[in-house]
């Protein structure tokens, strides 16, 4: 039975994706749909996405970009270096790419450069890492870097009246252009949540593996939920990001 299944951030968890995917029992039949942010965490950042690539070859895979995989690439294609990357998981990057070969270097900024920046199926679902902001659709957005960067969706869809019918005038005009919306981005530990959350019509699937929380993955049509073990016990010796 074909499955698509929306997948968190990673942060370098390459032991609890591949636990996640033994898990789901995924087969060539599903289409995994991961939210972004690959790397920037525990220690297996560049490993993460070497797995990635040799799975894409085998499944289908539709990889979106989030916005540690972009500072992580801007490192890896000009040497850029931001102080805040540094200090939130950009250091785990830089000592995981010691030892790579130049010519796994270029495939891994291929893999990058590759990643979409949203992704809207046919039963009108988007996923997307983080948001948009254009109230016309991610279509008309100004700014690519608000996909893996803006917050503001998922405030919103946080802070509306639940008794709000999607009818009223002032319900967000955003959230009416889609069926459904799949995000990362936003750990839901902050909202003292563990798995995945679902606020009006959005479904942030970031359960904290950065940190102390586990890896997720959600079947987009049964919204099954999947679970590794917390991320940080499979890392004993790790600290993962600040």
């Amino acid at each position: 039975m074909k499955r698509t299944i929306a997948i968190g951030d990673i942060h370098g968890g390459l032991k609890a994706l591949i636990q996640l995917l033994e898990e789901i029992n995924i087969t060539p039949e599903d289409t995994l749909i991961f939210l972004g942010d690959y790397v920037d965490g525990w220690k297996d950042s560049a490993n993460v996405v070497s797995y990635l690539i040799e799975l894409a070859k085998q499944n289908s895979c539709i990889f979106l970009r989030g916005n540690h995989d972009d500072l992580t690439y801007r490192w890896l294609k000009t040497g850029e270096l931001n102080e805040q990357w540094l200090q939130h998981g950009g250091q785990s990057s830089i000592d995981a790419y010691r030892g790579f070969t130049s010519e796994e270097i270029k495939n891994h900024l291929t893999f990058f450069e590759q990643m979409l920046n949203y992704y809207i199926d046919k039963q009108n679902r988007l996923f997307v890492h983080a948001g948009f902001t254009n109230l016309h659709g991610p279509e008309q957005e100004y700014h690519e870097s608000r996909f893996y960067w803006d917050r503001t969706l998922w405030e919103t869809a946080l802070s509306l009246d639940k008794s709000m019918p999607t009818t009223h005038k002032f319900y967000p005009t955003r959230l009416k252009l889609f069926k459904e919306i799949f995000i990362g981005h936003t750990p839901v530990s902050r909202i003292d949540k563990k798995k995945p959350v679902k606020m009006a019509n959005v479904w942030n699937v970031d359960t904290g593996a950065a940190f102390k929380g586990k890896l997720s993955g959600i079947d987009v049509d049964s919204k099954n939920v999947w679970q590794s073990q917390p991320v940080y016990k499979l890392y004993p010796e790790e600290e993962g990001r600040n």
